[in-house]
């Protein structure tokens, strides 16, 4: 699937997250927020080379699986102590359904209880 389409069925997943909201905090450059904090980073639509998202991954697990990703790095901007790391959308072969786990992952590090319940009874 090429980068382009993957972000955007990436992009719908994190707005169908309960109290999901879209945000170009950096004018082109698309975040996926909850209660006013970022959950995804999404990075500017356009340029299929450049796609990739960020994401919070505080599982262990799930955190050294990204990383393992070809071209994933901790998050710059000392993102990445606390947990972000970037995962490229281009040359990789991660299956969509493993990027939505993730961005899941990261509301629920994000998102504020109630929100996370509302989540679980969907």
């Amino acid at each position: 699937m090429p980068a382009l389409e993957t972000r955007a069925s990436v992009r719908a997943f994190a707005l169908s997250l309960p109290g999901a909201f879209e945000d170009f905090p950096w004018e082109e450059s698309a975040v996926v927020k909850v209660n006013k904090k970022i959950f995804v980073f999404l990075g500017a639509e356009g340029n299929d080379e450049s796609a990739g998202i960020s994401l919070k991954l505080m599982d262990e697990a799930s955190h050294g699986h990204a990383l393992t990703v070809p071209g994933a790095a901790p998050t710059g901007y000392g993102l990445g102590r606390s947990g972000w790391v970037t995962v490229p959308l281009t040359g990789t072969d991660v299956p969509v359904e493993l990027l939505c786990d993730w961005v899941e992952e990261s509301y629920r590090t994000i998102a504020p209880k109630r929100l996370v319940a509302r989540l679980d009874a969907e």
